[in-house]
């Protein structure tokens, strides 16, 4: 006779429902300790804890991306198994696993999130890990059974960027998201680090205008020294000020919250201006797309300042009229009737460059190529931001193509591998991090010799025929069950061992029966 879990937690709720007024025991410290909870509760505390796994990994775990090959999919390094040396120039043999070797193989070890790769597959089980370091989610192919897989060969098309060493953005910080305050931004990336770009690496908004990645802290403290010497304040919105006091601005009190992110420094485009960008490394490493800042699907450049620059934005712009001002990084601007006018110090590269122009339109005419009709390209180093309509604008002639084709993401939006969704841990084949108790019992049942899992299913019986009597009393009562009633409980079934272990030895006869007979 078996018992259906189901139809037990009904009767405790209902048992809950029904008036009982002789509980003599629900009211005693014993019966309603702080640990104690009707079955009814531990239930729906399980299913709502695995709602809440199923949230925090919505997608399938099942299955190792590498049999896919090379995907732009969600990328994670492992520093436990490939710990990176403490100095950059030290050789290192970095690695990434994909979103279900993350949590399969990975589950317990120090991650680092990478998000997005293109064109990148999963090194779990492969050379660049340790033969005891194994992929459990693929077949190994000598014994035809999943798991136990390692000592593969890697993609050799595979990039490492210094993300794969928990290394970000050209401040080159080690990431920490407990700490990080603000948004990061990724490269679209054009080519590898290798190729002197970034290789989609991530930036913080100062550091991409060469203020660095804590440049509104120093703004706070500026606006403090300019108040003590009477001076105007800078308006900031994560200025730090002594004794609790709050800022004004226009006559509004406004407290300082240190959970706001920082703003985006001067000359930063907002969030939502713009869809992707280019850092100034990929832009310096193919330069031909600076001629796209400021035409229509770009954003004018955001200029890297130097130091001096950034520390005196005042005072250079009170030297532009004077010589040699700002002879480095020249913006365009509108004159009164909206036309873009070139800076005087531009002019002479401007003449130079429309001489190139012409030669070219020698060869192709100024209704082939785009590019050619496109003013100068801006001097000095700046990101490029792209409006979510770039793509359309890129001129696609015989001369300007072979630029644009070794860039697939420059022609059409990237697809981006995602894995199927869980439909609730049921269908995970491993006992690691997925389903709940009854089903990892149920995963582990499969994983075992046809022996010990009938011993298993008999034992399991056998100990749940003791317990319903025990469950039973309770929901009749409407008593919640305390842990000082289970430990005495079982107390009592442990002078009933040798009846389970009868049961094994039952089972194990069973077995060779039912063996005899295929």
């Amino acid at each position: 006779m078996t018992m259906d879990p189901p139809s037990v937690a009904n009767a405790y709720e209902a048992a809950e429902a029904s008036p009982n007024t002789s509980r003599p025991r629900t009211q005693s410290l014993s019966q309603q300790s702080d640990d104690s909870q009707t079955a009814a509760d531990f239930i729906r505390d399980q299913l709502q804890l695995e709602a809440d796994a199923r949230e925090a990994l919505p997608y399938s775990i099942e299955n190792c991306t590498k049999p896919l090959g090379s995907l732009r999919q969600n990328v994670f390094a492992c520093l436990t198994c490939t710990p990176p040396p403490a100095s950059s120039s030290d050789p290192y043999n970095p690695a990434g696993v994909c979103y279900a070797c993350s949590v399969q193989c990975h589950g317990e070890h120090e991650l680092v999130e990478i998000f997005q790769k293109r064109n990148f597959t999963c090194d779990c089980g492969t050379t660049r890990f340790t033969p005891e370091q194994q992929c459990t989610l693929r077949i190994n192919p000598d014994t035809n059974t999943k798991g136990g897989v390692h000592s593969e060969q890697p993609d050799p098309n595979n990039k490492y960027n210094q993300n794969f060493r928990n290394r970000f953005c050209s401040c080159s910080v080690d990431y920490k998201p407990h700490e990080q305050k603000g948004t990061m931004f990724q490269c679209l990336g054009l080519g590898t680090h290798e190729t002197g770009g970034c290789g989609e690496d991530w930036y913080h908004p100062g550091c991409l205008v060469g203020l660095g990645p804590n440049w509104y802290e120093k703004q706070a403290k500026k606006a403090a020294n300019g108040n003590s010497n009477g001076a105007l304040p800078t308006i900031s919105e994560d200025a730090t000020l002594p004794n609790d006091a709050v800022q004004q601005v226009d006559g509004v009190q406004e407290a300082d919250d240190d959970d706001e992110d920082p703003p985006l420094p001067e000359g930063f485009p907002a969030e939502d201006d713009f869809d992707h960008f280019l850092c100034y490394k990929c832009v310096e490493a193919y330069p031909w797309i600076k001629r796209y800042a400021g035409t229509p699907g770009f954003l004018p450049a955001v200029f890297l300042q130097k130091d001096t620059e950034a520390s005196s934005p005042k005072k250079r712009k009170l030297e532009d009229d004077g010589p040699g001002g700002d002879s480095e990084r020249v913006k365009r601007i509108k004159n009164e009737s909206g036309v873009e006018a070139i800076p005087v110090s531009e002019s002479s590269d401007a003449t130079s460059q429309v001489k190139d122009e012409n030669q070219k339109k020698e060869v192709i005419s100024t209704s082939e190529c785009k590019l050619a009709s496109l003013p100068p390209a801006p001097t000095g180093q700046f990101s490029l931001f792209l409006a979510s309509d770039f793509r359309d604008h890129f001129c696609r002639c015989v001369s300007c193509f072979p630029s644009l084709q070794p860039h697939p993401q420059l022609l059409e939006e990237e697809e981006a591998y995602e894995p199927p969704l869980s439909d609730g841990g049921s269908e995970q084949g491993s006992t690691h991090g997925s389903g709940s108790l009854y089903e990892r019992g149920e995963s582990a049942l499969k994983n075992v010799d046809r022996v010990r899992a009938i011993e298993g299913v008999m034992a399991y019986n056998h100990l749940k025929e003791r317990l319903k009597p025990f469950f039973q009393q309770f929901a009749e009562s409407g008593k919640a069950i305390g842990a000082e009633d289970i430990k005495e409980y079982f107390a009592k079934l442990r002078g009933d061992e040798q009846a389970i272990k009868d049961a094994g030895e039952a089972a194990k006869e069973d077995h060779r029966q039912e063996q005899s007979g295929y």
